[in-house]
């Protein structure tokens, strides 16, 4: 319970930083950010991923919370890959700056199967976060191949 309050406590933070995303005083700020809410949307998702996997109990209210996590943070991160934040301590590939419309259209993608996530999720039937599980994953392991270092 601890933990969720305190992801919940981190969501709020991120959620009222949301407006200023566009506005980052300094490149490094937005690094920051993105690498955040993507660090958060990936510990979430991961959680979904080992019921999913058999790996911990399947637990639907949780499974719920955490796609709803997954599926709102995914919508933060893309604004902080403006001017000048291709320097500095990222693993992202410069690939995104010179394809940003086909890094743009890999993020729709991933935000459109994180929703279907979410929505199986909101049934709490396992076999129906399960098939949208792998989807999501795809997406998320395409944009990862494509524009991250490893």
């Amino acid at each position: 319970m601890k933990h969720l309050l305190s992801c919940l406590a981190a969501l709020a933070a991120l959620t009222m930083a949301a407006p200023a995303a566009a506005q980052f005083a300094k490149p490094e700020h937005a690094i920051e950010y993105r690498k955040s809410a993507l660090f958060v949307m990936g510990q979430h998702f991961g959680r979904i991923g080992a019921m999913a996997n058999g790996r911990v109990p399947f637990d639907a209210k949780a499974a719920a919370e955490n796609a709803a996590v997954v599926e709102f943070v995914s919508k933060l991160p893309w604004a902080a890959f403006g001017p000048e934040t291709d320097l500095g301590e990222t693993k992202a590939k410069p690939e995104i700056w010179k394809e940003m419309p086909k890094f743009r259209e890999k993020a729709q993608q991933m935000q459109d199967a994180v929703a279907k996530l979410n929505a199986a999720a909101k049934t709490g039937d396992l076999a129906q976060i399960k098939a949208s599980f792998g989807p999501a994953a795809q997406t998320c392991k395409a944009c990862h191949d494509a524009y991250r270092e490893q």
